[in-house]
């Protein structure tokens, strides 16, 4: 009943900070908006509220098309107190149930599949079958929205497999064809097959983009990443081939513009998943301030930093390595050694000159090319060439995996377990890869500085004063790193 209550305050308010929070179904329509609808308020008795949009399409409601619902931020992947359905969601938003599998999932999970669809149902009102169908239904909505591409193309970026079965869903949602939902006004980009293809991505507001860009540039490997102004770029390996995604402020409206170039249709989605991951779009932003606002050192820094995110990665294995480059050296000398490995050991980058870049001309080098790699060459010392080397040798044999189900303990637990990784490594890396919005690396020289009071802390003390930012002390360390350029690896 709380609950409602304050959703129908935000509803009555469309209070944007509940956008994506929770969807509103209208019993006199049969549709279900988000709180922010432009629409006429329905009256209370008319109205019901639902934690997800999945849980308002199984009760019977279809996506109001003024609002639409599929624009609005990703259901956070920290819905509720589980850890099951955190992971649950990020394995999801993968496309790890396009084939349906839900004991699959589970078992990756460690729980039953029983015990799986009991959590979903408790925390998002709706099974994982279908929060998987109304994350590819909205997919295909925007798409549809936003795009030129045919729709031929859409199903197949949907993961729908055949054009019938995507008529056939879109029309049992919005009660018309696919080709009667696109609007008139689609702004006529090249299709991707051409070379390039622009999104949106929705993100949570507030948003700090110039915070997250500048971490992004002072760690840009060279000739992999580069920024430029307000735009980050990147180069990307896919399993079909090598693309470059650019990601910038839109010209209006909470969204970031994605460019895509190089990418297949059938990578889409994959592609769009990571980057809202990379970007962390989805943090419950008002639950972390509310949190972490309880301590004055951070409430002070909120004030300018309120849209903090923690930057993730493309890759969890290239994070590894840049980790360790950093270990006990200057973010920029760090840099300069992973330029240095991707210009020797990456391969070229491989598009066609409608879809290079000036700046980039490599993608990172897998862990098979770095198992026996003369690292030494690139100026780096034996002891962390070693280190390296280990590292690529457990990502081949698969013993260390960058899978979101696993349990970032368990994960830290392996990554530690090679020679010259410690705590600070495993933890900041389960913090940018794994996303464990908990995850913390509480010896970091650059947190150290900044909390100190009165005088310098010990990483005992300071891990001691952060229980009280938990689950998002990463979010702390974000902030506290954002006072002093250049600390955080």
């Amino acid at each position: 009943m709380q609950h409602n209550e304050i959703y129908e305050r935000a509803r009555l308010a469309r209070d944007a900070r509940f956008d994506g929070q929770f969807f509103v179904g209208v019993s006199t329509t049969g549709i279900y908006c988000r709180p922010i609808c432009p629409a006429v308020s329905p009256k209370k008795e008319n109205v019901a509220f639902f934690p997800s949009a999945a849980a308002a399409s199984e009760a019977g409601f279809r996506p109001c098309l003024r609002c639409r619902p599929e624009c609005a931020p990703g259901t956070p992947a920290w819905s509720g107190t589980s850890t099951t359905v955190r992971r649950g969601l990020r394995l999801i938003s993968t496309g790890a149930l396009d084939n349906g599998d839900v004991e699959q999932l589970a078992e990756r999970l460690g729980v039953t599949s029983r015990h799986l669809r009991r959590l979903f149902g408790h925390h998002l009102g709706a099974s994982p079958i279908a929060v998987a169908h109304t994350q590819r239904l909205h997919f295909a909505k925007r798409l549809i929205d936003e795009t030129s591409l045919p729709m031929s193309q859409i199903a197949l970026a949907a993961g729908y497999g055949s054009v019938r079965r995507f008529n056939d869903a879109l029309k049992a949602t919005y009660g018309r064809a696919p080709r009667d939902l696109r609007r008139g006004n689609v702004e006529q980009l090249p299709r991707i097959d051409g070379a390039t293809l622009s999104v949106r991505l929705p993100y949570r507001t507030p948003f700090d983009w110039a915070q997250m860009l500048a971490f992004f540039s002072d760690r840009a490997t060279p000739g992999v990443e580069s920024v430029s102004g307000e735009r980050y770029s990147r180069s990307i390996a896919l399993d079909d081939g090598h693309g470059i995604i650019e990601v910038q402020p839109a010209a209006s409206g909470n969204y970031l513009q994605l460019t895509l170039r190089g990418v297949t249709t059938a990578s889409l989605f994959e592609v769009v998943q990571r980057c809202r991951e990379m970007l962390d779009l989805d943090a419950p932003v008002a639950d972390i301030a509310a949190v972490l606002g309880k301590d004055p050192a951070l409430a002070e820094r909120l004030k300018s930093h309120g849209g903090i995110r923690v930057p993730g990665s493309w890759d969890g294995f290239e994070l590894t390595i840049r980790a360790i480059l950093g270990q006990q050296v200057s973010v920029k000398a760090a840099t300069t050694l992973a330029g240095r490995i991707a210009a020797h050991y990456g391969e070229p980058l491989s598009l066609s000159k409608d879809t290079g870049s000036d700046t980039l001309n490599r993608v990172f080098p897998t862990a098979d090319r770095l198992v026996r790699a003369r690292l030494e060459h690139c100026g780096i010392i034996r002891s962390r060439a070693d280190t390296i080397r280990s590292v690529a040798r457990a990502v081949v044999r698969s013993e260390l995996l960058f899978d979101p189900a696993q349990s970032p303990q368990d994960f830290c637990t392996a990554l530690q377990s090679i020679k010259g990784i410690g705590d600070w490594t495993a933890q900041y890396v389960a913090m940018r890869a794994l996303k464990n919005p908990d995850a913390f690396p509480a010896s970091d020289l650059g947190l150290i500085k900044a909390i100190e009071w009165p005088r310098r802390v010990t990483p005992a003390q300071l891990l001691q004063r952060a229980q009280s930012w938990r689950p998002w002390r990463a979010y702390a360390a974000l902030l506290l790193w954002s006072s002093h350029p250049g600390s955080g690896g």
